[in-house]
């Protein structure tokens, strides 16, 4: 065997992987099968110290093989954003729902994380019959759930619902990066890395920063 068909079945084998990987990721969208839409939810940004929280919704047909979905935070950034354009065209519905660091302080960040999840549910196109949450039962939803601990590497639609959170409030974290330069929130999202708290003490907060969650870094 040559060194060229060597890598071709190496690459062949991998896709063969991949494609029976995410066949794995379909057996809660198989075990739900009878319901007419089946809906993934997870968010993005609880723990982070500046920045809203983001939840994705994603209805997907139930013949939607997307290769490379998985939890978000184990794919790099160029695959995320690769995912993030090729959702949208394959599900049938994706909502994302928005919620501020001002309403984060006011309700609580669990509070705020229903809300932002009840609002990507709101904004689909498509009424879901069931949802698959990232190990939550989000209060004032009237349809069946089912939470599922780890759900973002278990299930194809909580998998592509974790891409679309993380991307959309990592881009807002860049446009704020942009507008607050010395803080570095293009860099780390807002989280409180050494670096964001030396920002924090140097310079105090920024209108985006969430009072409650940086007490004890400010006077």
């Amino acid at each position: 065997m040559t060194k060229k068909e060597e890598a071709a079945l190496k690459r062949q084998l991998k896709l063969e992987a991949e494609i029976q990987r995410v066949e794995a990721l379909c057996q809660f969208e198989k075990e739900y099968s009878a319901f007419s839409y089946i809906c993934g939810i997870d968010e993005a940004g609880r723990g982070p110290l500046a920045g809203p929280v983001v939840a994705g919704a994603v209805v997907l047909p139930k013949d939607c093989r997307i290769l490379y979905i998985n939890d978000s935070k184990k794919l790099s950034e160029k695959r995320r954003e690769e995912l993030f354009e090729l959702i949208p065209k394959e599900a049938v519905s994706v909502g994302v729902g928005i919620i501020s660091p001002d309403r984060i302080d006011e309700i609580n960040i669990l509070q705020a994380t229903y809300e932002a999840m009840r609002e990507a549910v709101k904004k689909l196109s498509c009424i879901p019959d069931i949802l698959l949450n990232d190990a939550v039962t989000i209060p004032g939803l009237t349809m069946k759930q089912v939470p599922i601990i780890k759900g973002d590497a278990k299930s194809i639609s909580i998998g592509a619902a974790s891409i679309m959170a993380k991307v959309t409030r990592d881009h807002l974290m860049e446009e704020y990066g942009q507008k607050y330069p010395e803080y570095g929130f293009g860099k780390h999202k807002g989280y409180g890395t050494k670096q964001h708290i030396e920002a924090l003490r140097e310079y105090g907060p920024c209108p985006i920063h969430r009072m409650t969650f940086i007490k004890n870094f400010i006077k």
